[in-house]
This record gives structure tokens, sequence and C-alpha cells, in this order.
């Protein structure tokens, strides 16, 4: 038993070496350049290496959310209600409309409610601000979007004391990027 041990420890060390031989091999010359050099290259780019696995993601990160929401009930009579979506955009910043034309590429503002069987949907989420419409470059077609303030407002036939949840997804640009979509919990409570 204690031979087998010493086998297996021997063959372990065997087995470093030759992978240690083979490293030592990698590092000598395989650019052809003076072994101090490549060693130098060799280490900026082991360094480089983590760097960038760590600051790659928080890139993404580094442009804050340009929108405000903001979530309303108003009420139209006894039954019936307007959910409202304020939107307030940061100025160079805009939202593609419900309906933006172009090649298809554009992402609309979407919204979808939890089921609820004691509310009644009047209709579609509409909106209500500044609407451009214009061609751009690198799209198909014409584009709509809006900019500043927007309002979305869903119609609904509900009684009191109903809350009514949801997510809705949304896609901001400025004149040179697109940041990517985002998803948006809300809560309305009827009163």
């Amino acid at each position: 038993m204690l031979n087998q041990k010493l086998k297996v420890g021997q063959e372990n060390h065997f087995y470093c070496t030759l992978l240690y031989l083979d490293l030592s091999n990698l590092l000598k010359n395989p650019l052809g350049m003076p072994k101090t050099s490549f060693m130098r290259s060799l280490k900026y780019f082991l360094f480089c290496i983590p760097v960038l696995m760590i600051a790659a993601p928080s890139f993404g990160q580094m442009i804050e959310d340009p929108t405000t929401w903001k979530y309303e009930v108003k009420k139209k009579s006894a039954t019936e209600y307007q959910l409202v979506f304020h939107l307030e955009l940061k100025k160079g910043w805009h939202i593609w409309s419900l309906h933006p034309g172009g090649d298809g590429y554009e992402i609309a503002p979407s919204f979808t409610f939890d089921e609820n069987p004691k509310i009644k949907f009047k209709g579609k989420v509409v909106e209500k601000g500044k609407a451009t419409t214009t061609t751009m470059d690198g799209i198909d077609g014409k584009i709509t979007y809006l900019s500043g303030n927007t309002d979305y407002i869903q119609e609904i036939t509900a009684a009191k004391g109903v809350k009514i949840t949801g997510k809705h997804q949304y896609q901001v640009c400025n004149d040179k990027m697109c940041l990517p979509p985002k998803d948006k919990d809300f809560v309305f409570e009827i009163k």
C-alpha cells in the first residue's frame, strides 16, 4: 500500500515536471523576440486580462438611466379611471413611439398588466407627448419618437380598493446610441 502511494505521488510529480517543461519551452522566445521583451509583454497581457474582465461589465452601467417614471390614477367617474404613466426624459434623449415605424428594430414601449378579474380594460395604452417623425441614418423608412415629458394612458373600469400591478419595458436613445431595453414594475391603487 505504501508503494502504491509512492507511485501515485511519483506519477503526479512526473506530470507536474512535464507541465513545467512545456510551459517553460513555450515561454522561451516563441515569437523570435528577446526574452526580456517577450516576458514584459506577457506580464502586461496577463495583467490586462483580469482588469478587463472586472471593468468590462461596469462600462454598461456608466450611463445613468435618463428616465423618471411616476404613476398616477385619475378618476373619470365612479368606476372609470385612467392609469397614467408619466415619463420625464432628460434633455437629448428620446423614447420610441408605441408605433415607431422604421425597419422593425426599434423597441417600442410595452405595458403588461398582471391578470386581475376586478378590472376591465377599455382600449389600448395611448401616448401623449411631443412626437417627432423623421428619417435617421441606418434606419430604413420613417420613424417616430417622443422627447421631453410623455404620458402613457390606459383607461379601465374598476371598483375602489383594487390594486393593479404589472411591468413595462422601454428603450431610450440619444443621437449617438440606444441604451439596452429596461423593465420596470408598476403598481396602481384605486382608492
